[in-house]
Parts: C-alpha cells; sequence; structure tokens
C-alpha cells in the first residue's frame, strides 16, 4: 500500500434531481436533516442559530449530529456559492468540497476530503471511516431525493451497523 493516497479521497454518486435541489440538501438544517444528521444547527459569523431553511454562507459554522452516535461534529463553512460548490471543514480541519455538475438528466455530486492527517488513528478513522460513511451517505442524499426511501438506522437499539 505504499502508494495509496491516506491525505485524501473523492467519492462521486449521480442523482436524478436538479442542480438546485442537490445544492439545497447540503445547505440548510431542515434540508440536510432529510438525509444526513438527526440535528444540524448551522449559525451565521455573528454566532446566532439560523433558521431551519435559511441557507448558510461562509464564514457560517456547524454542529452536527447523526443517529446511533452520541458524538457532535462541529465546523466551518469555508465556501457556498449558491449553486454547485460548498466547502466545509470535517473531522477536525480537513477540508471537504462538494462540487456539483450536471450530466445528462442527472446531477453529479463530487465529495473530496483532503488534507487528512497521516498518523494511524487518522487513517483509520478519517481516511478509511469517512469515506466508508460519504459513500453510505450520498447513496442516502440519491434514495431520499429519487424516490423518498431514507435508508438511516434510526433504531438506537442496533448499533454498529452501516447505516447509522
Amino acid at each position: 500500500m505504499k502508494d495509496f493516497d491516506w491525505t485524501r479521497f473523492t467519492v462521486k454518486i449521480a442523482v436524478k434531481a436538479d442542480q438546485r435541489t442537490v445544492y439545497d440538501a447540503w445547505t440548510s438544517s431542515a434540508a440536510i436533516e432529510r438525509w444526513f444528521l438527526s440535528k444540524a444547527v448551522f449559525r451565521n459569523d455573528a454566532g446566532a442559530d439560523l433558521a431551519p431553511t435559511e441557507g448558510v454562507g461562509p464564514g457560517c459554522t456547524y454542529a452536527w449530529n447523526w443517529y446511533g452516535f452520541d458524538v457532535t461534529e462541529q465546523g466551518r463553512i469555508l465556501g457556498a456559492n449558491g449553486k454547485d460548490l460548498f466547502r466545509f471543514t470535517f473531522a477536525g480541519a480537513c477540508p471537504v468540497e462538494v462540487r456539483l455538475t450536471k450530466e445528462h438528466d442527472h446531477t453529479v455530486v463530487t465529495l473530496t476530503q483532503s488534507e487528512i492527517p497521516e498518523d494511524d488513528a487518522s487513517k483509520r478513522s478519517i481516511r478509511l471511516g469517512c469515506h466508508t460513511g460519504w459513500s453510505f451517505f450520498l447513496l442516502n442524499l440519491k434514495s431520499v431525493l429519487e424516490g423518498g426511501l431514507d435508508l438511516r438506522n434510526k433504531n438506537a437499539a442496533f448499533t454498529g451497523v452501516v447505516n447509522a
């Protein structure tokens, strides 16, 4: 595994939905809770909570929670252009870029997480763990936007499952 890049990864998925719908799914607490999070709080640069349907912009911060995990992820919004690019920090200071492109009658979501530290814990939890997590949640984004079926496990009796 000498040539394996532990510092970044990219995952892609084609979603049969218009670009505006896919972009909006990332940028408000109400929308991102439909497919990704159990609870999302976005705050503006003054520290005030945004309304659930209010879109985020650069300088905003977030606090995110998931079903099945007793952890709150906090980070910053690095960029949000309102149409095809959303950037934020994740897993500490790692930048995540979500880029949207129109291909045929789909919106292709390309997610890249980078600047992953190369210590063993980061290789395991960020490089491998986040790759697995983002792969599942992008699939869930597709499922929710294309047909409405939410694939997440919301039953607290199940732990350690891939859809938590």
